[in-house]
Parts: C-alpha cells; structure tokens; sequence
C-alpha cells in the first residue's frame, strides 16, 4: 500500500499547482488556495512567503486536517511545520527547481531560501 501510494503521489509531481483547502480559524468556513507544491517522499510539501502571518498557515495551525487537490485527486491530509533541517534543504531544492526560482549565479532566490516549510502527510 505505501509503495503504491508513493507511486500516485510521484505520478503527480509534475503538477503545476495544488489546491490546498484549510479551515478558516475564524469562521469555520473551507479557504482553497492555489499554491505551487512539490513531492518529497510521500509528503506533499508548500512553502509560505508570508511565513506564519499567511491567512492559510494561521488556518492550518489552528486547524491541521486539509485536504489539498492535485490534479484530479484529492487527498486528506494533517499540514504541519517542517522542523527538520535535512528536510527544508531538500525541499527548498525541490521546489526552486521546479519553478525556475533560482539566481543568475545558480543560488536559490529569496523566496526559496526564506519561505516557510510545509508539510503535509498524505491520510488517504
């Protein structure tokens, strides 16, 4: 089952975007967003560039269980704060090389080297 879940979840990698679906902290109400991704061992994985003053991670904290859409799938999925340094190198990585967020000089952009790290665990 997990290898298979991986597989899916590699398969939709290449995505443009995620639509991720968070809990507003105040009304309750679902907030969906479009926001670039990427896919790091079975983890789906945003990165912030308001860090926790985004309107979506104040939801998230609040609230962790998501649901975010890739494509045609959409999974549950419980986002919290990547707190492992290996981990936000890899991801910050991943996702300035997707989205062409890299200087001249082959360094990672502000954004990429700045923003803050997201996880979120797959459920389904």
């Amino acid at each position: 089952m997990r290898l298979k879940m991986k597989m899916k979840m590699n398969d939709l990698a290449g995505v443009e975007y995620c639509y991720l679906t968070t809990t507003g902290r105040v009304t309750g109400n679902p907030h969906e967003i479009e926001i670039w991704f990427g896919v790091h061992e079975n983890t789906v994985y945003l990165m912030s560039g308001g860090g926790e003053k985004s309107d979506w991670v104040k939801n998230l904290a609040k609230n962790p269980s998501v649901t975010v859409k890739i494509a045609d799938r959409v999974f549950n999925a419980t986002g919290y704060l990547e707190k492992d340094a290996e981990k936000e190198r890899i991801v910050r990585t991943l996702l300035a090389d997707k989205y062409n967020e890299r200087e001249s000089d082959g360094s990672l952009s502000e954004w990429a080297q700045s923003a803050l790290v997201v996880g979120l665990e797959i459920k389904n």
